[in-house]
């Protein structure tokens, strides 16, 4: 656990512990040969402005260019962003950062005649240059994304106004991220061996698993009444960023926000709104845990601090990273052997980036470029968490690896719709694993309750968010204003929704929204909810099909782009666009509810 005197400073960390982005530039000064690179292949496709459709040569050399100033951009961008994240004290790097977004926006800039060039193309000149170049193959799928967005883009002078207003869009996260990282401070509070210890993004969750029912209250009012106080900066933050995700929505003749996010992946809204309905209709199920959640821990009544202290309170899973790092690679050999064998590469080729330091980013991701490792940032702590989220990064990065190694750079990606896929199946599978090696009846109870807490945490919290997203974004939509007073009521009346009658809904919850970074990604929680949901089917049907269904799930992970999502994860075996896999995966949650009764 964390306290003022052992989180460390990034130097005090041995070196075995942190990512290797020398492996992306050798120094600073090669990290600025490339952007200067960059300014000079900036001017030079500039010259192709008002000749894109010229010729099938003219297109095929434009799109090369473009993939190979994004592919130098994104390594430029992304070095600068994780050396920030060390440590966002580091004025170095935040200078740093900041040059390489104002390059991010002169790149948009510079490019953002393609498109909108390309849809003047008439359809059968495009099909006779596919036909004919024979490089320009390749990108048929991506130009053919394009054309089906035809009416959403804009005349090359207005997507040359909208790519130069891309870093003022980008304030409302960036103020966010310092604010809540870099300038919060939060209050001390005494554990339960009566240490002093700073609250901290990295040590919450563990002091909210404690079993002394006061630390968790301490820590829990701690943290919420030090964003109490920064509650008004932190709503027009959050407004501001919306106000921007609907200006977007409606330059681009979208009916909505929600409708021009989900488009990006051709992902109907439909699936959004069945997914709050599916939760809606299994909240019962949720209410059943926490009335037994209150009976377990013996409470007259329970609060939204003792939502995350384990059931079983005589198990204590002290888990040092080297024994994480073990149980992760027994766990996962489902997948198979190279799996595995890309797993234990990430580990000795330092993908990852530890323990905490003074100043580092909060919580924990899976980053990096088509030429890069797919580098982990944590904040690992000793607990079972931990070692979950261990897996879950993993899962991320195993994605990248896979589709950078299998794809070309134009579909080196995948969308955030699958995102999630892989780092829960990780998840899944890990749990499955080391439920069946418990050693006790109490650790089974442990492992079966944080399960639930997955459950709980993945398919209804996330589900959750993704209500007051879309709920806050109709507020501004529908020409009301968000407050800080109008974010909290709503923010308390969806918890009291969702938890049901038998838990207190503390004041303090109400101030929850304003930590959440994800409500500044547009629309991106509920896929945590779907995404799980996708996972879940799979990792059973690859536990119990065996080989079949891992090389299914493989070619899945190997995809990257090449497809819409909906119908790569068709292919791997799961159809999202029906409420069949969120009702599945809840009706597993409940299985797990019965199992968990029948043991205490």
């Amino acid at each position: 656990m964390s306290s003022t005197k052992d989180v460390k400073d990034r130097n005090q960390i041995e070196e075995k512990f942190k990512w290797n982005l020398e492996s992306m530039y050798e120094n600073d000064e090669k990290w600025e040969e490339d952007f200067q690179i960059v300014k000079k292949l900036i001017e030079q496709i500039k010259q192709y402005k008002n000749r894109v459709g010229e010729s099938g040569k003219t297109l095929l050399e434009v799109l090369e260019l473009e993939s190979k100033i994004l592919r130098i951009v994104e390594n430029v961008y992304t070095y600068a962003k994780m050396r920030k994240d060390e440590d966002t004290r580091n004025d170095k790097y935040q200078a740093l950062t900041d040059r390489a977004t104002s390059l991010m926006v002169e790149v948009e800039e510079s490019t953002s005649f393609i498109v909108p060039e390309i849809l003047l193309i008439d359809e059968s000149i495009l099909n006779d240059y596919f036909e004919n170049v024979e490089g320009l193959k390749l990108y048929r799928h991506y130009i053919e994304r394009i054309v089906r967005r035809k009416k959403h883009y804009l005349s090359p002078e207005e997507e040359a106004i909208i790519a130069q207003a891309g870093e003022l869009a980008n304030s409302p996260e960036t103020i966010f991220g310092m604010l809540n990282n870099a300038d919060m401070k939060f209050s001390t509070i005494t554990d339960e061996k009566g240490n002093e210890i700073t609250i901290t993004h990295g040590n919450f969750i563990k002091l909210m698993e404690s079993k002394d029912r006061r630390v968790r209250k301490d820590a829990f009012k701690g943290l919420y009444d030090t964003y109490n106080k920064y509650r008004n900066t932190f709503a027009v933050t959050l407004s501001s960023n919306i106000k921007k995700d609907i200006f977007y929505s409606k330059v681009r003749k979208y009916n909505s926000s929600l409708e021009a996010a989900l488009d990006v992946n051709n992902i109907p809204v439909e699936v959004y709104d069945n997914l709050i309905k599916a939760v809606h209709d299994n909240l019962s199920s949720m209410y059943r845990y926490v009335k037994l959640r209150k009976k377990v821990l013996g409470l007259d009544e329970l609060h939204m601090y003792d939502l995350y202290t384990p059931l079983v309170k005589d198990i204590d899973m002290e888990i040092p990273y080297e024994e994480g790092k073990k149980i992760v690679l027994e766990g996962l050999r489902p997948l198979g052997n190279e799996y595995i064998e890309i797993v234990e590469e990430g580990f000795n080729s330092r993908w990852i980036d530890v323990y905490e330091n003074r100043g580092k980013r909060s919580g924990a991701y899976s980053w990096g470029t088509y030429d890069s490792y797919p580098f982990i940032l944590l904040n690992y702590q000793n607990n079972l968490d931990s070692v979950f989220t261990l897996a879950h990064e993993l899962g991320h990065s195993l994605h990248s690896y896979y589709s950078r190694e299998n794809q070309p750079y134009i579909y080196g990606d995948y969308s955030i719709f699958v995102a999630e896929v892989a780092s829960t199946v990780n998840e899944a599978i890990l749990m499955e694993h080391m439920i069946s090696k418990a050693k006790n009846r109490d650790e089974k109870l442990y492992l079966l309750n944080h399960y639930l807490e997955q459950f709980r945490g993945t398919v209804y919290r996330q589900t959750m968010f993704a209500e007051f997203e879309k709920m806050i974004h109709e507020e501004i939509e529908n020409g009301r204003s968000l407050t800080a007073d109008s974010l909290c009521r709503m923010y308390k009346e969806l918890n009291r929704k969702y938890y049901g009658p038998d838990i207190v809904i503390d004041d303090e919850i109400a101030m929850e929204w304003a930590r959440i970074p994800h409500f500044y990604y547009n629309f991106y929680v509920y896929q945590y909810a779907t995404g799980f949901s996708a996972a879940i089917a799979l990792s059973q049907k690859i536990l119990k099909e065996g080989r079949e269904s891992v090389d299914r799930y493989i070619n899945f992970l190997k995809s990257g782009n090449s497809d819409y999502p909906i119908n790569v994860l068709k292919k791997a075996g799961v159809d999202m666009t029906t409420p069949q896999p969120v009702d599945n995966a809840l009706k597993l949650f409940n299985k797990l509810l019965d199992e968990i009764e029948s043991l205490l």
